[in-house]
């Protein structure tokens, strides 16, 4: 249950953050590179290992709790999460296209470049979002973003909102792993709320 409830915190950590990117132009900096980094944590050897800390999911499992306790506030970011869901459904069965994003993942995940820390992740968004629109923005259903226009134009904004929304599939992919599904979020939604108040406690 934590570990399931973990990776649905990553898809609410994801479209939280796509929501903040569309409508201010600005977004939770370290959530968003823990996002980033789940995304190129291919061969990770735990569910744990993927976000890197409990501590990092912070802004995940805070909206979880509020979703799961009925806060209207974050309808959006739970559109967002609900589409990512059944994008997986469909993403599931392309075998072919997981193996090439797999790969290009590896490559982009060794990017250095002698860059500095937020310019390298600024790289790997740009290489992520070029990604997503070649393999997931094919598939149905698309996912549409809303947002400000003057945010919805801005490259940089524009990368990283495909980015989350990779990273939110990746973990829309390992919640399925797990056993995560429809019915266990209906009926398991008491367990679940408990299991994320106690990540947050630590």
């Amino acid at each position: 249950m934590k570990n399931r409830t973990l990776s649905l915190a990553g898809i609410f950590q994801a479209t939280e953050l796509v929501r903040q990117a569309a409508n201010h132009g600005t977004w939770s900096g370290y959530a968003a590179e823990t996002s980033l980094g789940s995304l190129l944590a291919i061969e990770a050897s735990s569910v744990e290992a993927v976000y890197g800390s409990v501590e990092r999911m912070r802004l995940g499992i805070e909206t979880l709790i509020s979703i799961l306790q009925g806060d209207r506030r974050y309808m959006e970011s739970l559109g967002y999460a609900v589409s990512i869901m059944q994008l997986e459904n469909h993403f599931r069965n392309q075998l072919e296209m997981q193996t090439g994003i797999g790969e290009e993942l590896h490559e982009i995940s060794s990017i250095d470049d002698g860059l500095g820390i937020h310019q390298i992740q600024d790289l790997q968004a740009k290489k992520i979002a070029e990604l997503y629109q070649r393999t997931v923005s094919t598939i149905s259903p698309r996912i549409v973003v809303n947002g400000k226009p003057q945010y919805l134009q801005a490259e940089r904004t524009v990368n990283w909102i495909r980015t989350l929304l990779f990273s939110g599939l990746r973990s829309a992919v390992l919640w399925k792993q797990l056993g995560g599904g429809r019915f266990s979020l209906m009926f398991g939604r008491k367990k679940m709320l408990q299991q994320a108040e106690m990540l947050l406690m630590g």
